[in-house]
């Protein structure tokens, strides 16, 4: 019968333990991953799938018991460890969700919106629309897959236990809010500009003609204007779109190295 010391079982459940904390701290917060139409049984077998498969190759690190203060405050660090690296991704989605909100209010569809599952509120059916062709861009170009690759590095650059984001990587994160504008602007700006001088354009024309009804022929005209600027700009927005996902990954590895 196999007989088992208690370092060793402790060294056995932190060796997989650990691993898997981080993992489910990405899925908690990481795009696709994380998202309310993927099942929690299906994000924590993949979870735990993906650390038997890395859990291997990492370092040794000191044997801790899990249900200590020490054992505590790892989970903890590990966890937020995980959260972070999926939270600048979350920062790149949340740019695009916000310049569809921006072109839906300019359009006139914000009397018009729906449940969102992925966030849990309401959004306009533009915000959906950008929110799941930036999704397709994520999956078809295998950047999922380089978020999984950063994570795994993450073990190497942060070892379980022995170092954890430093101040200056906390002050960077919160930096790299200010994408969230730049993101909307960028995407959002030649429609609204377009839609903006389509409403001059009515205004002027309600000045010369009172007796037209501006709210019966507004509406329709903005969003006639806002979907023909939708349909030209829609094969251009790709490039953009993959450019603002590929600088996800690369701030997700800038922070990691910024340990100090």
């Amino acid at each position: 019968m196999a007989e088992f010391t208690t370092e060793q079982l402790f060294s056995l459940v932190s060796a997989f333990f650990w691993p898997l904390v981080r993992v489910l701290g990405l899925f908690s917060s990481a795009p696709f991953f994380s998202h309310r139409s993927l099942p929690i049984r299906i994000r924590v077998s993949l979870g735990v799938a993906i650390t038997f498969l890395i859990a291997p190759t990492l370092a040794p690190f000191p044997i801790t018991d899990p249900l200590s203060w020490m054992g505590l405050l790892i989970l903890t660090q590990q966890f937020l460890i995980g959260i972070a690296i999926g939270f600048i991704m979350r920062l790149i989605f949340s740019g695009v969700e916000l310049s569809g909100e921006l072109i839906g209010m300019t359009m006139g569809f914000g009397f018009a919106s729906f449940f969102n599952p992925q966030s849990g509120g309401q959004s306009s059916a533009i915000n959906q629309l950008l929110s799941l062709l930036t999704i397709l861009i994520f999956m078809a170009t295998d950047l999922h897959l380089q978020l999984l690759e950063s994570l795994v590095e993450s073990f190497t650059s942060l070892p379980i236990g022995s170092n954890t984001l430093g101040k200056n990587s906390f002050q960077q994160l919160a930096f790299l809010g200010k994408n969230i504008f730049s993101i909307s602007i960028q995407l959002s700006l030649p429609i609204i500009a377009a839609l903006l001088m389509t409403n001059m354009a009515l205004g002027v024309l309600t000045k010369a003609a009172p007796q037209l009804n501006l709210f019966g022929i507004g509406f329709p005209i903005t969003m006639l204007v806002g979907f023909l600027m939708i349909d030209l700009l829609l094969p251009y927005w790709s490039m953009p779109l993959y450019v603002n996902l590929q600088q996800g990954i690369n701030m997700i590895r800038t922070l990691l190295q910024a340990t100090i």
